[in-house]
């Protein structure tokens, strides 16, 4: 896999380790209280994270780092991003990637628990294995039929597939989703920020990516009935203690259950599984500290993945301001790269 792969694809049931983490936080720490009496967890919260999804073969049963493997990977992470270092770019790359790259904000920290993998059920850090159907989706690219599914679509050329045109274009390359927004929330390249407003009904989770607003209510009203569906699906929250929880059903079938991740472990299998149109989820938040909440989610989805698995994420808190995010409000660059390319097809043409 090249660099410039790993560049654009570093990308209920919780586990023992995620329970006694989300515990012994919380047993130590009382969040402050708002009007309604609920742990107050507004604010912006900062979800950017070099530790992987998933736990690297290599680790095997590993856990935990040690605080030197810990700083070594770190390091390692932090150079497979650092596009400065990258020699071997071809002249347009050697432009296009420096400029990109500006934007990107993937962090330069781990999970303080040193974590291997943000991943923490399974017991082995890894996603499940897929069921057959979602299997031969993936190899069969059917996840590329209309409506098409893939999350993040221009880097899958590295896993030998090109899109045949701008309709077949991911979700966030036409601005439809975020890449790293969910849900559920995946720390990612850049606008790895989610802001969380509480009302004495309702809970909003507004994420920088693409701006989405999930209102979800607190009040005990049921959810939407089957066959209204929504791309972010139709949550519904409850306070457990001092936990927020959220379930969420009623996903579309034009998404993804999950974006698989490209990664040195799995050359040439990436890319969207499943449709959400199968999945449940539950979140759960929890306010560990003055500047920390603990995030975590079960993913359940049976015809995707053989279980569900749990992930759990610290987020942090950002004292700065959210920008809205503009996507393709004046950007031209798509009808741009359809006019270069319809006249490469005239200039062959000619040359014929």
């Amino acid at each position: 896999m090249t660099r410039i792969g790993r560049l654009l694809f570093h990308a209920g049931l919780a586990s023992t380790l995620a329970l006694s983490v989300s515990a012994g936080a919380a047993s130590s720490y009382k969040a402050p209280r708002n009007s309604n009496g609920h742990p107050d967890i507004q604010g912006i919260w900062d979800f950017r994270n070099l530790t992987p999804l998933e736990r690297p073969k290599a680790l095997g049963d590993k856990t935990i780092f040690s605080q030197a493997e810990l700083e070594a990977f770190k390091q390692k992470a932090i150079a497979a991003n650092d596009t400065d270092a990258i020699t071997d770019l071809p002249a347009e790359a050697d432009v296009e990637v420096p400029y990109n790259s500006f934007w990107l904000d993937y962090g330069d920290q781990l999970s303080e628990d040193r974590r291997t993998s943000l991943i923490v059920d399974p017991p082995n850090g890894r996603l499940p294995a897929l069921t057959k159907e979602a299997l031969a989706g993936l190899k069969n690219s059917t996840q590329r039929d209309f409506p098409v599914r893939d999350i993040v679509s221009i880097g899958l050329s590295a896993a030998g597939w090109r899109p045949p045109g701008p309709e077949s274009l991911g979700l966030s390359e036409r601005c439809l989703m975020g890449f790293n927004a969910g849900p559920p929330l995946v720390p990612s390249a850049y606008n790895n920020n989610l802001r969380i407003v509480q009302t004495p009904d309702h809970i909003v989770l507004v994420t920088e990516m693409i701006h989405e607003a999930r209102i979800i209510p607190i009040d005990g009203s049921p959810h939407l009935p089957e066959e209204m569906r929504r791309w972010a699906g139709d949550g519904r929250g409850r306070w457990e203690g001092d936990t927020l929880v959220v379930e969420t059903t009623n996903f579309t079938d034009k998404t993804p259950t999950f974006q698989l991740p490209l990664t040195l472990d799995n050359p040439g299998i990436a890319g969207a599984v499943g449709t959400a149109r199968n999945m449940h989820l539950v979140e759960r938040f929890t306010r560990t500290g003055e500047s920390s909440l603990h995030y975590e989610y079960t993913l359940t989805d049976p015809k995707t993945f053989t279980k569900p698995f749990s992930v759990a994420i610290p987020l942090k808190k950002f004292d700065g301001q959210m920008f809205e995010y503009a996507c393709h409000e004046g950007n031209y660059a798509l009808a741009g790269i359809l006019k270069g390319a319809r006249q490469e097809e005239k200039d062959e043409a000619v040359k014929q």
